[in-house]
């Protein structure tokens, strides 16, 4: 009962957090990034162990909350997943995304070589890939947010995305590669629009989206590669030019993500934290590099993306963007529960980089880009808003 108590509470702080930030201006994955952060580890060494007399391994024990977060994990990974369907390739996004890719992911793997010697190829290529994300639905929030140019906004969407496919199909990849036996039901899953499409003629969307997001639930419940069949499933749909429709109107479908699925997925990660052993014989050099490497990094590969795709822009616009195309939020943080789930993270990393998320999605913020009263309305997009 009490465990109960905490999880309805902790969603009403949530709640809580996230209308005040409304109040300031701030988007909702910025207040509750915040609250996550900085409000978890206070409450529960402050308040829930010494007064509740409860753990966090208490905390995360009941079936039913394992269930819920399943589902809360397909519903955010497959929306981040779906966006690939209204991916336009253009040269300008393919020259924006390659070096901001590129360089970041290099730098991380350097440093995960360098910081982390012990660990697998596979850790050291996943904090690689951390390095490179651009958060799709946060940096579309921010770009809505202060009436960004719609030309504009659309050319650093759709990098964006060339981003994540290129992180999300790496990992997917590099993850086969070592447990093959994981990749043949995701891909024979991944096929099922073919079949819906041109065997059964079903044309309907909710044909398609409902089975995605079954499968999807499915997969992660079996312990099953689910980003391998998200991937394929989402450019089967590309392929078949057939739109992917959200089973739920869209006002639910946020309100659902808001009130739900990210304060659960952002609480269950960092419950894993031990925060009363995680910084003993912790180092400074270790933690301050996982904060300030990726964004310099992000960066730097940002700017010689943007310089390569106009070579005309001026200093203060190709700032701006790398600074915006520097967001993690979101993508970012369902990354690293992955990661964490699959034991290739230890919690140190998680910690610190989830840290450093929260950092480049408010750096933009902090350093002043902001609505300008002559900038142009942002436009309509198909982009899911989280």
């Amino acid at each position: 009962m009490s465990t109960a108590l905490f999880w309805l509470a902790l969603l009403a702080l949530f709640a809580g957090a996230t209308w005040l930030g409304t109040r300031v201006k701030l988007i909702p994955i910025v207040s509750q990034l915040l609250l996550a952060s900085l409000g978890i580890p206070t409450l529960l060494l402050f308040w829930v162990e010494p007064h509740w007399q409860l753990s966090a391994a208490q905390l995360l024990a009941p079936t039913w909350l394992q269930a819920l977060y399943g589902l809360s994990f397909a519903l955010l990974l497959g929306h981040i997943l779906s966006d690939v369907i209204d991916l336009e390739l253009s040269p300008q996004s393919l020259k924006i995304a390659l070096p901001s890719f590129a360089l970041p992911f290099c730098c991380g793997l350097g440093c995960a070589l360098w910081l982390l010697p012990e660990q697998s190829w596979l850790s050291s290529v996943a904090i690689g890939l951390l390095f490179s994300i651009t958060a799709i639905p946060v940096l579309y929030l921010y770009l809505q947010n202060i009436d960004y140019p719609p030309a504009a906004t659309k050319r650093l969407l759709h990098a964006a995305i060339l981003m994540d496919v290129m992180c999300w199909s790496l990992f997917a990849l590099a993850q086969g590669s070592s447990q093959p036996e994981q990749l043949l039901w995701p891909l024979l899953g991944a096929l099922l629009p073919l079949l819906l499409h041109k065997l059964l003629r079903l044309r309907h969307g909710l044909f398609y989206s409902l089975p995605f997001f079954a499968l999807m639930l499915l997969l992660q419940q079996l312990k099953l590669n689910a980003l391998v069949f998200g991937i394929g499933y989402m450019l089967c749909l590309a392929w078949l030019k057939q739109p992917f429709q959200l089973p739920l109107p869209k006002t639910l479908w946020q309100w659902l993500q808001n009130g739900l699925a990210i304060p659960l997925i952002l609480s269950c990660g960092l419950l894993q934290v031990d925060f009363d052993s995680a910084w003993q014989n912790y180092s400074w050099l270790y933690l301050g590099a996982l904060l300030v490497l990726p964004v310099l990094s992000k960066l730097a590969g940002n700017w010689l993306g943007l310089s390569w795709a106009d070579p005309t822009a001026g200093p203060r616009a190709k700032w701006r963007e790398s600074l915006l195309l520097n967001i993690r939020g979101l993508t970012e943080i369902i990354f690293l529960n992955l990661l964490l789930q699959q034991h290739l993270i230890d919690a140190q990393v998680y910690f610190s980089l989830l840290l450093m998320s929260l950092f480049s999605t408010l750096l933009p913020a902090l350093l002043g880009i902001r609505k300008s009263r002559a900038a142009q309305p942002a436009a309509r997009s198909s982009y899911g808003a989280v």
